[in-house]
């Protein structure tokens, strides 16, 4: 009996996505390939692999049984390719990047033709995290997160510790005046998140600021925040990297202050592949170099 190397690449994306409809997407191939391909390797095998549902699909007993073995020559294949890539002076394919988008927005995508000017063979692509998000179901090749990850076969290290604080527009200042404690800001409009759109408990900088007492303005990204208090249209929490020398705003409350952390992931069968560790070393190089904004 022999089987497919592309039919198990199939089987391992349908069965991290847990949908045929969303391997075929992750894979670019059509829904009726991933289904004849899985088709086949259940035929090859003489079992069936997945129960079919109406939500998507589930592995059986030995769809398990085959998801370990698999993920164990994935995990070769991946070494040897990272082994082979130590190599190689010119670094090609694609690298995911899964990061909050004040990360990815207020500082990294500015700094990204420098990495591609290194290695323009690469193509890099920044995706939004979401709290779904997971490097085990390969959604991405690298991840920036605001929370260490516990469970999972992954490589963590932390990447920066960062502040935030309230800040606002000096024309809102002007026209509302400048509150002198967190309880003056309930005669204020707050900028905070949509708060059932948080992907991370630690964005949920102060739960209170949610409750009925405070009129807010609420965007679901940090990127619209800033552009929110910018505009004038309340007090918000926002990255010091960010805001901290924007002539525009103000710090308001100095005094409270809120600590937070990025952590840079991959998964362990991914971390010595050379594209993968290129982005990685020059995501840590640029903001090792800018060390002094994150905490100013």
């Amino acid at each position: 009996m022999s089987m497919d190397w592309d039919n198990i690449r199939v089987f391992l994306s349908v069965a991290r996505a847990g949908q045929f409809l969303a391997a075929a997407r992750q894979l670019r191939i059509d829904h009726g390939t991933v289904s004849r391909r899985i088709g086949a390797l259940e035929k090859s095998l003489g079992v069936r692999l997945f129960d079919r549902q109406t939500t998507g699909c589930v592995l059986t007993a030995a769809g398990d049984r085959l998801y370990a073995s698999a993920e164990e020559v994935e995990a070769q294949l991946l070494r040897a390719q990272g082994d082979l890539s130590q190599s190689d002076v010119e670094l090609s394919g694609t690298v995911r990047v899964a990061a909050p988008d004040g990360f990815t927005a207020l500082f990294l995508c500015s700094r990204l033709g420098k990495l591609k000017q290194k290695y323009p063979s690469l193509t890099i692509q920044m995706v939004p995290m979401s709290r779904t998000f997971s490097l085990s179901k390969r959604e991405a090749d690298l991840a920036i997160t605001i929370e260490r990850p516990e469970e999972g076969r992954l490589a963590v290290r932390k990447l920066i510790d960062y502040s935030l604080h309230f800040y606002a527009a000096k024309t809102y200042l002007a026209e509302h005046g400048t509150p002198q404690s967190v309880a003056d800001l309930e005669r204020h409009c707050l900028v905070t998140y949509v708060q059932d759109l948080i992907f991370a408990d630690q964005l949920n900088f102060m739960p209170e600021l949610y409750g009925p007492a405070y009129s807010r303005l609420e965007c679901s990204g940090a990127v619209g925040q800033l552009q929110a208090v910018r505009g004038g249209g309340g007090i918000g929490i926002l990255h010091d990297y960010a805001a901290h020398s924007d002539p525009q705003l103000q710090v308001v409350l100095p005094d409270t202050v809120f600590a937070r952390s990025y952590w840079i992931i991959t998964h362990v069968d991914m971390r010595r592949l050379g594209r993968v560790r290129a982005v990685s070393d020059f995501i840590s190089a640029e903001v090792g170099a800018q060390r002094s904004i994150f905490l100013p």
